[in-house]
C-alpha cells in the first residue's frame, strides 16, 4: 500500500457518553489521535466514509487526516465496533510520518489444497511485523498446495514482500498439517471398545 486515502476531521469539544451517542447519532465516528509526543487530539470523522476506507484498506488503514485544514497522516491503531449492532462506536488513531518504521498486525491467509488424507490447521490468523507506514501489506499469504502431513509453517518460512520484517517470535506456529482421521478406523475402534466393555 503506497496511497493514502484523505478524511475529514473535526475536533470535539464535547465529551462524555451522551456527546459519543449523539456524535453517532449524527454519523460520526469519536476518534482520539495521538503519538510522536502530540498531545491527543480529540475527533469525530464520518461513519460512512471512515467505514469504506477499512472495507478497502484493512484494519492497517493509513488515513491522511485532514483537521482544520492541515493534513495529518494517521494509522488506525483500534476500531471498536458495537458487538450487536455492528456500527463504529471508536477508533484510536496514531500519528505517523512518512518514512517510518511501524509494527502492526497482518492477517495471515492460506491458499491452496494440501496433500490428499491431511487436515489444515491455521493456528495463527494474523502475524507481527515491521514495515514503512506506508507499505504495510493487507495481508500475507501462505500456500499449502500439496503440502504433507507433518508439516509446520511457522513465522520464520513466511514470505514477505522487500522492506517488511517478521517481528513475531521465529517459531510461531502459523500453520499445522496433520493426517486425518480416517473414519473406518475411528469405527473399528469403537466397535473393539465395545466388545472389550461386554
Amino acid at each position: 500500500m503506497t496511497d493514502t486515502t484523505k478524511l475529514d476531521a473535526a475536533v470535539r469539544t464535547e465529551f462524555g457518553k451522551g456527546a459519543a451517542r449523539r456524535a453517532r447519532r449524527a454519523g460520526l465516528v469519536p476518534a482520539v489521535l495521538y503519538g510522536h509526543g502530540t498531545e491527543p487530539q480529540h475527533l469525530t470523522v464520518t461513519s460512512r466514509a471512515f467505514a469504506a476506507i477499512l472495507r478497502k484498506e484493512g484494519t492497517n488503514a493509513v488515513i491522511e487526516l485532514q483537521i482544520d485544514g492541515k493534513s495529518q497522516l494517521a494509522l488506525t491503531k483500534q476500531v471498536v465496533v458495537h458487538p450487536l449492532r455492528n456500527y463504529i462506536e471508536h477508533a484510536d488513531l496514531v500519528v505517523i510520518r512518512k518514512g517510518e518504521k511501524v509494527t502492526v498486525e497482518v492477517p495471515v491467509v492460506i491458499e491452496g489444497d494440501a496433500a490428499p488424507g491431511t487436515v489444515v490447521a491455521h493456528e495463527a490468523n494474523v502475524v507481527e511485523v515491521e514495515a514503512d507506514a506506508l507499505s504495510i501489506p493487507e495481508q500475507i499469504v501462505v500456500s499449502v498446495e500439496g503440502v504433507e502431513a507433518g508439516t509446520q509453517i511457522t513465522a520464520a518460512d513466511l514470505q514477505v514482500p522487500a522492506g517488511v520484517t517478521v517481528t513475531a517470535p521465529p517459531e510461531t506456529l502459523i500453520v499445522n498439517v496433520t493426517e486425518a482421521q480416517r473414519e473406518d478406523a475411528d469405527a473399528e475402534d469403537g466397535e473393539g471398545a465395545a466388545a472389550a466393555a461386554e
